[in-house]
């Protein structure tokens, strides 16, 4: 015999108990709330959002260029639609692979030298003890970062003189003077050393900043098993820093293609160009002095791409082999 239950509503006189509270989506007001609630905060973001909107998203408008022919005087947007003509242009033109392979040298060895050398300052400035010494060296190492590049570029020259304090010194051992500044081999060494001084004690800020989030904890467990202090520095504090490092490695691989442009305008010369002048540098010959701005579009444009594949594979191998990424 079989039975069914039915639910049954409670006798007259007793209340129904409450039912629980089924939780609603959010709604869209939300953020209206969190707006009105916030706005001096949200309000920070004005200006900052502005800078990126009217000098870096809205001139890729102006990449069309890349596909059609600009005048002077004529239409912003071109004048007529010639496809991938200047593409063609650029990669049958001997002098554009020569600037490519300078680009390339140039870009690699910066990343090579100048990527570990704050790494490493900032290592030996966490192991100083005297608080004088350590700022300093910390004093002197910044300060390049806030001179301008025309006056890093114009102590650069001056010191490579011919009749500078560098060949001054070559002199007091007996070599005869070098012309630093028009031999084409010298132009990479140049580059790269004033880069090294410049930038050097500014990057350190940011290894410094990551090293005082290391627990103390990890340092005495490490004492406590027998490690050294070089021990200490390659199983815990490299570690530490790993992130910081990561991620400033792959903004650096995003910037590979973009050499200084100001600094080689202003260090190279025409008896250097075989190793100094780098794709920036001839899309302004090309584009501003040649009046080539089409031309010059699309040699920026490839450039652009290229740097947006590297930082992407960067980011794409760095989340897969050690978890840590941009996005």
């Amino acid at each position: 015999m079989s039975t069914s239950i039915k639910s049954a509503s409670p006798p007259p006189g007793i209340e129904e108990p409450p039912r629980a509270a089924v939780p609603r989506p959010a709604t869209r007001s939300g953020w209206r709330r969190s707006l009105r609630r916030d706005w001096q905060l949200y309000s920070l973001a004005v200006l900052p959002l502005l800078f990126f909107l009217v000098f870096r998203y809205l001139p890729m408008i102006g990449n069309v260029i890349a596909f059609r022919r600009f005048e002077p005087g004529g239409s912003m947007f071109g004048e007529d639609w010639v496809g991938l003509r200047y593409v063609r242009m650029f990669l049958s033109d001997p002098t554009f692979w020569q600037v490519f392979r300078n680009t390339l040298w140039l870009g690699g060895l910066t990343l090579v030298f100048c990527f570990p050398i704050p790494i490493v300052l900032a290592l030996l400035l966490n192991e100083v003890r005297r608080r004088s010494l350590k700022r300093f060296v910390q004093s002197v190492s910044y300060l390049p970062h806030f001179l301008s590049i025309v006056i890093v570029a114009g102590i650069t020259l001056q010191m490579l003189a011919t009749d500078g304090p560098v060949n001054h010194a070559l002199g007091w051992l007996g070599h005869d003077p070098i012309r630093f500044i028009q031999e084409p081999d010298w132009f990479r060494t140049i580059y790269v050393g004033s880069e090294i001084w410049q930038t050097a004690g500014w990057g350190t800020i940011l290894y410094l900043a990551a090293l005082t989030t290391i627990d103390e904890d990890l340092y005495e467990a490490a004492r406590i098993d027998g490690a050294n202090r070089w021990q200490q520095i390659w199983h815990v504090t490299l570690p530490g820093i790993r992130p910081t490092m990561i991620t400033l490695l792959i903004l650096n691989v995003g910037t590979f293609m973009a050499v200084g442009f100001e600094k080689v305008l202003l260090l190279y010369n025409p008896l250097t160009y075989p190793t100094a002048d780098v794709i920036s540098t001839y899309v302004y010959r090309a584009g501003v002095e040649s009046n080539s701005f089409s031309y010059a579009a699309a040699i920026g444009l490839f450039e652009a791409v290229i740097g947006l594949v590297l930082i992407t594979s960067a980011n794409t191998l760095s989340r897969r082999t050690v978890g840590t990424s941009l996005w």
